[in-house]
């Protein structure tokens, strides 16, 4: 790529941006009115824009970077059955819990985040499950936000040939900037326009790459020849050297098939039980401003959601035919989506094609920014140490976390080798975990109780970690994706506790029937 190319692209991306900036300033007065316009937009958001806006953040710069990445280094399996588990989980996502999920944050407290809802439902005094809540949503925030910024690093190291961590801190100042200046409704509404930007970005490199590769067919015929690599039930095992795979006479080496089991299908599909937790796609449901709109959204959602999906997993298999030596370490496999475009896209498209990871990257971290910040201020802050707080006072220390997120978030995105796709499975996992099986629990039993609540919470969160670093390591059957077991973990305490403790107060089990009963 020469220096005309890279300055079409440089072009391209800095129109993006300033559409993006634009955006901001539009909707920076509305957004600093007031706390709740700042962080729920007032629940005004229409159903094209929530639901696009929920996919565009919920997706990140994992869809066009390290999904590719994962089914150019490991072939079909492990990319389609996660694909196949995140499409089934956003519909089901969709259909059960968004209508109630939005009425019964009104009848709530009228709660304005997920902390508040939670501590809402079940009418806390003592605000425990809020001050959890928030803690375990700032820690799992700020790995995500670091998945981003390393995203960011890898394609402005990669395109412009520059060094990683000077890339990465500029993309990172960049998400804050933007963040604090428009809040909620402008992050929503770029989001709208970068979901545009990605499924465009998608299909436009997966087409390319296919007709340049000489069709489908030949794509198929190459992919096949690489024992493992096109198999639903089996998985590739390429031959490596100190992380490096080897290559012999042109072609890179790949031993004989692994094999891709039941229990290991179950595990990757378990990403979908990730949604029921995520509270960047959950803040959606409650910002719509009319919930007999949400049918629309789902069905916008889950067309979006496919489409960028199977395009985001066939794009890892043309590029394993197209550039089969080009990327030899698992971490610079994620850059496949940048090799194709800016090899074989004119420099200008290639330059908007570039935008939609900078597009995915923003909706993503600023939204991650966004929800950590408000757990802290709104929730710690305001809930705990001073309920007389001002909006002033709130907006004030929601800037100060932000700032602090995103230094922290940089010290966790200073290794160029960081894996994209593994950094976004944990942060998933952990709010999976943490928040799915009681939001589930929250929303369709009403003999959940507070001391449930608590003990799902905090044994979910745990088993995360407990799971990933002392069990995964130790392979085998315990090789499994650590949401699988932390998500049941955390349903078998919720049920078990809240049967051992006394049933909720009259109070909580009337708002629940009412909510069950308009929903």
């Amino acid at each position: 790529m020469g220096g005309a190319d890279r300055i079409q692209i440089l072009i391209a991306m800095c129109a993006y941006m300033m559409v993006v900036i634009g955006i901001g300033l539009y909707f920076a007065k509305r957004s600093n009115e007031s706390s709740e316009n700042y962080f729920i937009g007032g629940r005004t958001l229409g159903p094209w824009i929530t639901a696009m806006s929920a996919e565009a953040s919920d997706m990140s710069g994992w869809l066009l970077m390290g999904l590719p990445g994962v089914a150019y280094w490991f072939g079909l399996s492990d990319a389609i059955w996660t694909a196949i588990g995140l499409a089934v989980g956003t519909y089901v996502n969709w259909l059960l819990v968004a209508k109630r999920l939005r009425n019964y944050s009104i009848v709530a407290g009228d709660a304005i985040t997920i902390p508040d809802f939670l501590s809402n439902r079940f009418k806390e005094e003592r605000k425990i499950i809020m001050t959890i809540s928030a803690l375990f949503i700032l820690i799992f925030f700020t790995v995500y936000a670091a998945s981003c910024f390393v995203t960011v690093g890898k394609l402005f190291s990669t395109l412009f040939a520059l060094k990683y961590q000077y890339m990465m801190i500029l993309g990172a100042l960049f998400v804050i900037f933007y963040t604090l200046l428009g809040g909620f409704l402008a992050e929503s509404t770029s989001d709208f326009i970068q979901a545009i930007v990605m499924i465009f970005a998608l299909v436009s490199v997966f087409s390319t790459g296919v007709i340049n590769a000489g069709g489908i067919g030949v794509v198929l015929e190459n992919i096949k020849q690489i024992p493992g690599f096109f198999e639903f039930f089996g998985i590739a095992q390429p031959v490596v050297v100190d992380g490096v795979q080897q290559v012999e006479n042109g072609r890179p080496l790949f031993g004989e098939a692994g094999k891709y089991g039941f229990l290991t299908i179950i595990s990757t599909l378990s990403w979908g039980l990730g949604y029921f937790g995520i509270p960047q796609v959950l803040i959606r449901f409650m910002a719509i401003r009319k919930t007999d709109e949400l049918t629309k959204s789902r069905r916008i959602a889950i067309i979006w959601c496919v489409i960028s999906l199977l395009a985001a997993v066939s794009i890892g298999l043309v590029g394993r035919t197209l550039y089969p030596t080009e990327l030899l370490t698992q971490s610079t496999a994620e850059n496949i989506f940048i090799i194709i475009s800016t090899n074989l896209l004119p420099a200008l498209i290639a330059g908007v094609v570039m935008a939609g990871i900078l597009a995915a990257t923003i909706s993503s971290s600023d939204s991650y920014l966004l929800i950590a910040a408000s757990a802290v201020s709104k929730n710690i802050f305001q809930g705990i140490f001073k309920k007389n707080a001002t909006d002033k006072e709130v907006m004030f220390v929601t800037r100060v976390v932000l700032l602090l997120i995103t230094l922290f978030g940089i010290i966790i995105a200073l290794d160029e080798n960081s894996i994209i796709f593994s950094v976004v499975s944990f942060a998933w996992a952990g709010f999976g975990a943490t928040f799915g099986p009681l939001i589930l629990f929250s929303l369709f039993w009403k003999r959940t109780t507070r001391a449930g609540a608590i003990a799902g919470m905090l044994s979910g969160g745990s088993m995360v970690f407990f799971w990933k670093l002392v069990l995964k390591p130790l392979g085998g059957v315990w090789g499994i994706y650590e949401l699988l077991p932390a998500f049941l973990t955390s349903c078998i305490f919720i049920a078990v506790v809240s049967l051992l403790t006394k049933e909720p107060d009259q109070k909580i089990l009337d708002e629940f029937e009412m909510v069950r009963t308009s929903s």
